[in-house]
């Protein structure tokens, strides 16, 4: 499985907010998409998930873009996002029931697979509660057994992290690993650098809409004088040249 992004330009008016972003996700790997906020990560997600469609360039899951064949392009994602979207009239276990008619998910390994991840994200006892009485990080974990009891081959995580207790933060690292291990692509917006230089394999680097660096973490490297440098240091770097006008 491959997302392949190649020179989108895009955003919500005329006036673009990405310019010229080029990366991809491969199978078995996550990539972090690092950026201050307004740099342009949930811009590029949400171009990706198809809510924004580009003024130029094209985004690809395995070949197969959103304009050829919407199904089987949006068939491939499950979707994380920054701040929880449930539905005020459904119960958990109605949440879990929805996203298996909407995945076209086989019910008995569907179940089988919900029912484990409930027990990890210690919601197995509150399957009939509605969202009124989850805590935000409760419905984060809602959120999460959602799109880990699909089959994707491509997750997109959006700041994972905020709400989650230290728990549910390494449970979340766990199944990442787990969707890896079984050949899926995982691409992962985050602020969290110091996570993030930990479990990603690659980064993508944003700064006001544009690619300012990707690779593994040594590549990156290579780009400053220190190469023991962190994932923090190299970004701070990169963001203030390009804050200063200067060219990276």
């Amino acid at each position: 499985m491959t997302l392949k992004v190649e020179h989108i330009v895009g955003g919500y008016s005329q006036i673009p907010v990405l310019n010229d972003v080029s990366f991809d996700v491969h199978n078995g790997e996550l990539v972090g998409l690092i950026g201050l906020n307004g740099a342009g990560k949930s811009t590029t997600i949400n171009h990706i998930i198809g809510l924004l469609t580009p003024f130029k360039g094209s985004i690809q899951i395995d070949g197969i873009s959103l304009q050829q064949d919407s199904e089987q392009y949006k068939s491939q994602i499950a979707y994380i996002p920054e701040t929880p979207v449930l539905y005020d009239e459904l119960t958990l276990k109605e949440h879990l029931e929805l996203t298996m008619t909407a995945y076209q998910l086989e019910p008995k390994s569907a179940r089988q697979r919900a029912n484990q991840l409930l027990k990890v994200f210690r919601l197995d006892n509150k399957l009939d509660w509605f969202p009124a009485n989850f805590s935000k990080g409760m419905k984060q974990k809602v959120m999460i057994c959602c799109a880990f009891m699909t089959n994707a081959n491509l997750f997109i995580i959006d700041e994972p992290f905020y709400g989650l207790d230290p728990l549910a933060v390494r449970d979340l690292l766990t199944q990442i690993e787990s969707v890896k291990q079984r050949g899926a692509a995982v691409l992962m917006s985050t602020h969290v650098l110091d996570t993030a230089q930990k479990y990603c394999d690659r980064f993508v680097l944003l700064a006001n809409g544009q690619v300012k660096a990707k690779g593994t973490l040594d590549e990156l490297r290579q780009l400053s004088d220190n190469k023991n440098e962190s994932l923090d240091d190299i970004y701070l770097a990169l963001a203030k040249e390009d804050l200063d006008g200067k060219t990276v």
